[in-house]
């Protein structure tokens, strides 16, 4: 079979997108300026991200793998699994994946200008939808087609955020995640709340041709999750374990980041780079332990940002 030049690109497109629609995270890349949507202003936007996430990178080592794929396999063809120190090493690395996902991450959003300094928007990201608002807290608020006379080049500008985002957390589409589930059942899911301190620096008035913005941003979590395990059994085989009832657990996290809008009037390229730290705190396992666990998570993206101005102006 012959592959093209022109379809191979094509088909990595797709595959890529397709496994970025299975994932199931929150979107926590900042890619908004100091400056809101200006009053009756649209913006569209699609972005496309990686979330790294140290946890899971720490738990998930090949001895891991290995026993997934075999566990997974024994669970799967009905046979008798013993709980052991496996199995633990098991839940832990899937709870890492659950909290912070190896993954691609992709989204589409839309923004409005409400009134002058306030804008709201909605994004999906492919299984979770996030509702946020951004308030202007320096910086004059005029558009591209009518300028404030205070704006210029340079001009600086600042606002916070409150985004909100639930989501029916789950594994991503990996093979030895899938032996995990078949193994320990599992099911969770989970609410975000982000507040971002963005400043920016306009490139031409009013971000005409884009700007570069940084700043600050803490975030709140609540994940409820569960294992409803198959065909395992205690240590000496004795007896089937139980689900584990449903477990609640909430934990911060505390972020930078930095991102370019780069463009004119209408269309703008928005690549973005956010870092978080988080200590998620003690988890409780089948067998009544607990594991704790912490870390980086580094999110990476690349965007495309289209702004519809206010005709009626």
């Amino acid at each position: 079979m012959r592959i093209s030049a022109a379809s191979f690109p094509l088909g990595r497109a797709a595959a890529l997108l397709a496994l970025a629609a299975t994932a199931c995270t929150a979107p926590r890349g900042i890619t908004t300026s100091g400056k809101v949507t200006p009053q009756g202003e649209f913006r569209l936007a699609y972005n496309q991200g990686f979330n790294v996430g140290s946890a899971p990178l720490s738990k998930a080592g090949s001895a891991v793998k290995t026993a997934a794929s075999q566990l997974g396999s024994q669970a799967a063809r009905g046979d008798t699994v013993r709980y052991s120190g496996a199995v633990s090493n098991l839940q832990t690395a899937a709870l890492a994946y659950l909290l912070d996902p190896l993954q691609p991450t992709a989204d589409l959003s839309i923004r409005y200008g409400v009134v002058p300094r306030l804008d709201v928007g909605y994004k999906y990201a492919f299984g979770s939808h996030v509702f946020d608002t951004q308030y202007q807290l320096l910086g004059p608020t005029g558009s591209v087609e009518n300028p404030d006379r205070d704006a210029a080049g340079g001009t600086t500008y600042a606002s916070i955020g409150l985004q909100y985002a639930i989501q029916r957390a789950a594994l991503p589409n990996l093979s030895f995640l899938t032996d995990v589930n078949n193994l320990l059942g599992i099911s969770a899911s989970r609410h975000d709340v982000l507040i971002p301190l963005t400043v920016s620096q306009s490139f031409g008035p009013e971000e005409s041709i884009g700007a570069i913005s940084y700043g600050a941003v803490y975030a709140h979590s609540w994940v409820s999750y569960g294992f409803t395990p198959s065909n395992l059994y205690n240590a000496t085989g004795g007896s089937r374990l139980p689900a584990l009832p449903r477990q609640s657990r909430n934990f911060s996290s505390y972020g930078l980041f930095l991102n370019l809008k780069l463009g004119y009037k209408y269309v703008y390229v928005v690549p973005a780079v956010s870092l978080y730290y988080q200590n998620y705190g003690d988890f409780t396992l089948l067998d009544g332990s607990t594991t704790s666990l912490s870390g980086v998570t580094f999110i990476p993206s690349l965007g495309l940002q289209f702004r519809i101005p206010n005709l009626s102006r």
